[in-house]
């Protein structure tokens, strides 16, 4: 993925304010709804949404500015502790990496002036100890080589060690309608995943048998934590959706007919005579539907004035107010 400054079109130093300003107008002129035609249009929504995560993010802005993580939100490789091969050289080397996310230390050397002989503290077996958390050794073995007849034994790592853990990012129609998208593990593995109908934000995704692998254990799993994206004009309320209707002067004093959009199709909805800005709409089973239950979408109203100076507006108004004054903040005092 580009760098998340260059996707959103944002200089280093641009402020939280100018970045969600640039990530809404590019999100409406590129979500998927007003660019049907346009077979790119989804990747590039995605790819907006996705740069928007870590620059929306105050915390993930910082790591990635630190370097802590790469343009798709994921860390780094730092290496190995104390530099170098965690095999060569004298003395110990240690780790964080490998299957599992478990911790290890190398120990080069055997018993002093053993001639490379595996002895004593920080042998084999410790090695063994150290990377699977658990007893090296030989059942019944009475000391020796580790490998005997029964060969050696050790405890397997649990299954949490062997999961991966990974995040996606889904559109607000993708988690509403289901959707098939393919996700990038930390592993650098590609999978395609399957998204539900109404999956919510937080919900888990397992796919069995796809994670980390260690001999004597059954694979682990990947889990994937699903998030939903920031919708250019919807918000979400559990199971329902909200959304600002910017209606004209002339249609919440005369009222009308508009059309309001929805996750499926648009619907018009009836404006009463002397609506007021801020007066809020219910349309019922419009939100979205989970386990079998449908929200509704609130749909509040916003009297947008038009842009300029209107002289004949502005002796309208004039006019009116001297005929009719009111005042509708009585009730503050």
């Amino acid at each position: 993925m580009r760098d998340p400054y260059e996707v959103l079109g944002v200089q280093r130093s641009a402020s939280a304010a100018e970045i969600k300003s640039a990530f809404r107008k590019l999100a409406k002129k590129h979500h998927p709804d007003a660019n049907k035609n346009d077979a790119k249009a989804a990747a590039r929504f995605a790819e907006i949404n996705s740069a928007n995560e870590i620059l929306g993010d105050e915390e993930k802005r910082k790591q990635f500015d630190r370097g802590e993580i790469d343009a798709e939100g994921k860390p780094r490789f730092q290496g190995f502790e104390g530099g170098g091969s965690p095999f060569g050289g004298r003395g110990a080397r240690s780790g964080r990496a490998g299957p599992g996310g478990f911790e290890y230390t190398f120990t080069s050397g055997g018993a002093p002036g053993g001639g490379g002989s595996f002895g004593g503290g920080g042998g084999f077996e410790d090695i063994l100890s150290s990377m699977f958390g658990g007893r090296a050794g030989a059942a019944g073995m009475g000391g020796g080589s580790p490998f005997g007849q029964r060969g050696f034994e050790y405890e397997s790592p649990v299954a949490a060690d062997l999961d991966i853990n990974a995040t996606m990012s889904v559109t607000l129609e993708e988690a509403a309608r289901g959707a098939s998208k393919r996700v990038r593990l930390p592993t650098g593995k590609e999978l395609d995943v399957k998204i539900p109908a109404g999956v919510t934000a937080g919900q888990q995704i397992r796919l069995k048998g796809q994670g980390e692998t260690a001999p004597g254990h059954r694979p682990g799993d990947v889990l994937i934590t699903v998030t939903i994206a920031p919708h250019p004009f919807f918000k979400i309320d559990g199971n329902d959706l909200r959304i600002d209707l910017p209606v004209t002067l002339y249609e919440a004093v005369l009222g009308g007919k508009v059309r309001v959009p929805t996750l499926g199709n648009a619907v018009e909805l009836t404006i009463p005579k002397n609506t007021s800005s801020g007066r809020t709409f219910r349309l019922k089973g419009k939100g979205l539907s989970a386990k079998g239950a449908s929200g509704d979408l609130f749909v509040t109203v916003r009297i947008v004035l038009p842009d300029g100076n209107d002289a004949e507006l502005e002796a309208l108004m004039e006019k009116w107010r001297s005929a009719h004054p009111y005042n509708p903040r009585r009730d503050l005092g």
